[in-house]
């Protein structure tokens, strides 16, 4: 199940690992699309299913990091209705700026000391409000005390096609939505959010390289499977999904997706959950942002 329409990351996921995992954990295995409510109504008709380990969520992990802190009430309890499985995928994200800055702005202090001079210019667009860039560029902008406007838009390559046409000054989202267009030199990227250099954007520093510690964050993608599933049918789909993701050819598309084929055992994945979940808190509580703001 996942909570997003066909042919993005989520989808490829969730059909390339339902190919591998069938005949390991069932017969078959069907990937059912309920998009809508930012990903929400996935993960509440995941909640309400069988726990008879005939489902399984496909997610990223703000759907259940973030969003406890965004969406009041939310229709589902993150550490009670569900259970995580395995990470499936990683990805950074990348902040770039496009021909709206001056080619004299090549890192993350130059950005800064850009926007402080040019307010107008001082936007950066995200994947949508709420999204865990948007709030990635909240931490810099306060970090940095500096006044940023934040530009959502609807998917992270809108973002960064829209600062490489010089909508906006700035786009912080996925660092595959950054690759084909610094390739041909439509956007420079800045920095990029993981803890080391990314693989597919090597020449660009880390936040954590420019002196940009709360920065270094990256999402996951979870599997997760309704409370009180038997833990036999949690462990065989969570060994099932992390064979798979050792496969060269799953990490190849992968790759090509611009995402990083890691799984997690359950106990980690869920101290992953936890720990983001109580970091995330604070930030957004201190935001003041809402969903209708």
């Amino acid at each position: 199940m996942i909570g997003y329409p066909p042919g993005g990351s989520i989808d490829i996921i969730a059909r390339k690992l339902a190919e591998r995992l069938s005949g390991r954990i069932a017969r078959q295995v069907l990937v059912e699309s309920k998009p809508g409510a930012a990903g929400r109504l996935a993960a509440e008709a995941m909640k309400s299913a069988p726990a008879d380990g005939t489902t399984l969520l496909v997610t990223p992990g703000s759907v259940m990091n973030m969003y406890p802190h965004i969406y009041r009430p939310l229709a589902y309890d993150v550490f009670n209705d569900v259970l995580p499985v395995s990470v499936v995928a990683m990805t950074g994200f990348a902040l770039a700026v496009g021909p709206a800055v001056p080619a004299t702005v090549k890192n993350v202090d130059d950005f800064i000391a850009w926007c402080k001079a040019n307010p107008a210019g001082a936007q950066c667009g995200n994947p949508g409000a709420g999204s865990l860039p948007h709030f990635m560029a909240m931490l810099l902008a306060r970090d940095a005390k500096l006044e940023l406007t934040h530009v959502p838009f609807r998917g992270g390559l809108l973002a960064m096609q829209a600062m490489a046409g010089g909508q906006v000054s700035a786009a912080l989202a996925t660092e595959a939505s950054a690759i084909a267009l610094e390739q041909a030199g439509k956007l420079r990227v800045l920095a990029t959010t993981g803890p080391e250099r990314s693989v597919f954007l090597p020449q660009a520093p880390t936040f954590r390289e420019q002196g940009y510690a709360n920065l270094v964050q990256r999402e996951w993608f979870g599997a997760f499977m309704p409370a009180k599933t038997p833990v036999s049918s949690v462990q065989a789909a969570s060994e099932a999904l992390r064979a798979a993701l050792r496969e060269p050819e799953v990490q190849d598309i992968w790759r090509k997706a611009g995402l990083a084929a890691e799984g997690s055992t359950p106990a980690e994945l869920q101290q992953a959950l936890r720990r983001e979940h109580d970091f995330w808190g604070p930030i957004i509580r201190a935001s003041g942002f809402t969903p209708e703001a």
